[in-house]
């Protein structure tokens, strides 16, 4: 008998040992990375590359292999996402001091969706691939934004620039989605010959955005009563457990979608409700850092994920015009359209740069790609896949290796202290902006 009979490790305590790694770098990581031109997105795909390269893994994680996990999946991330969102978001909710989020959404993101599904068809694709292409990269995640957005709730940091992005992220999937629809009604009228234009308009244009608005309030007016109002000493605030914040997420996304509407539009639109059901309330922090720990940890493992598909193959089916296309969508189409859409805006020349060239592109896209792919047919998937793809890492790297200077830049020109502790970096009186 030897003194150690077996030395193999077995896949489910490597997984426990991944599982702790992959926890203290979500901790650690973002207080490291705070002042280097690094993003925490870019470590992770670097590590996920280097695993499924060198590991032996069997398992390929490309999105085309695995559709069904890959829309469930990054749908969980982007609606946690997007409740961290709208919960930091501070200013109060009214028409003209959100100027800035209403043109990007107008202006901005259709002249995106033109342009990017225009270039498509330049590049090769079929028109509704097209289509579909510039839905799901016209809008900016959620869930990769999150060194460009607001802070947490009253820490202060919401200048035009992290309010604009933040708000956008947060509302932009009610106008993505549509299109989106409209690519797969396409797709299903081409093959049938039924009629579409009027079940899109009515269904998926005003039915699914307005009950996913209306929905997303009632659920957060439910919330917050509940957690801050109700006239007894069991307010669930009382608790301490920001878990509840999870629990509005879960709900307004499931029962929206029981109705058949946008469930990431309501979602937001629960975190917005709620955070403004009691503004100052200590108990905004704890439920907004539950959320953005679960995020960040269900992230990091999807990045992981994206980086091991990046070595097994996604990029395979690319051209040197696909190339050429990503190219223009990070660097051309969103600068372009978002400085258009923010013409003739109360702000500093800094803000309107920062916002329109940090339209960051991430999970949201792979989302809306799986799903459509899930409920249609479309020609040269597999091209398709791999342009999201190289768009996705474009903007990681393009916009991680560039976010913490320009971001810096722009604290220090609007007189804060990008390295005083938090909760010591309230932005001076008369900001430009509706937000001043």
């Amino acid at each position: 008998m030897t003194l150690f009979p077996d030395l193999a490790p077995s896949p489910y305590i490597l997984a426990m040992t991944g599982a702790g790694l992959l926890i203290a770098l979500v901790a650690w990581l973002p207080l490291v990375l705070r002042r280097l031109p690094l993003s925490l997105p870019i470590i992770c795909i670097a590590l996920g590359a280097a695993l499924f390269w060198f590991a032996p893994i069997a398992l390929r994680p490309l999105p085309g292999e695995h559709p069904r996990f890959t829309e469930r999946f990054t749908e969980f991330v982007v609606i946690i996402a997007l409740m961290g969102a709208g919960l930091k978001i501070d200013r109060v909710f009214e028409v003209r001091r959100w100027r800035v989020t209403w043109r990007l959404l107008g202006v901005t993101m259709p002249l995106c969706i033109a342009a990017i599904a225009g270039l498509g068809v330049l590049a090769g694709l079929p028109w509704l691939v097209a289509l579909l292409l510039g839905a799901a990269l016209a809008p900016t995640d959620p869930v990769l934004a999150s060194d460009v957005q607001v802070g947490p709730p009253k820490a202060g940091e919401e200048d035009e620039a992290r309010f604009g992005l933040t708000s956008e992220a947060g509302l932009n999937d009610g106008l993505a989605f549509p299109f989106v629809h409209l690519a797969i009604a396409l797709s299903l009228a081409a093959a049938t010959g039924k009629p579409w234009l009027g079940d899109w308009l009515t269904f998926n244009v005003l039915w699914e955005i307005g009950a996913g608005v209306a929905g997303g309030w009632l659920v957060g007016r439910a919330f917050g009563w509940l957690t801050f109002h109700i006239p007894s000493d069991s307010k669930l605030a009382a608790t301490g457990d920001g878990l509840i914040a999870i629990a509005a997420t879960f709900l307004s996304y499931g029962l929206t979608e029981l109705i058949h509407c946008y469930g990431f539009l309501a979602v937001f639109v629960t975190a917005l409700t709620l955070r403004h059901a009691h503004r100052e309330h200590d108990f905004q922090r704890e439920m907004h850092d539950v959320t953005e720990q679960i995020e960040r940890l269900a992230m990091m493992v999807l990045l992981l994920l994206f980086g091991g598909a990046l070595t097994s193959g996604v990029l395979a089916a690319l051209t040197w015009i696909d190339v050429g296309l990503a190219l223009a969508t990070i660097f051309l189409v969103r600068p372009l359209a978002g400085l258009i859409g923010l013409l003739g805006l109360e702000a500093q020349r800094g803000e309107k740069l920062t916002i329109a060239f940090f339209g960051i592109r991430g999970v949201g896209s792979i989302y809306y790609v799986a799903y459509a792919l899930n409920h249609a047919r479309f020609p040269q998937a597999e091209r398709l896949w791999a342009i999201v793809a190289l768009v996705i890492l474009l903007s990681i790297v393009v916009h991680g290796l560039t976010v913490t200077p320009i971001m810096r830049r722009l604290d220090r020109s609007q007189g804060r202290d990008p390295d005083a502790p938090e909760g010591e970096t309230v932005p001076p009186p008369g900001l430009s902006g509706p937000a001043g």
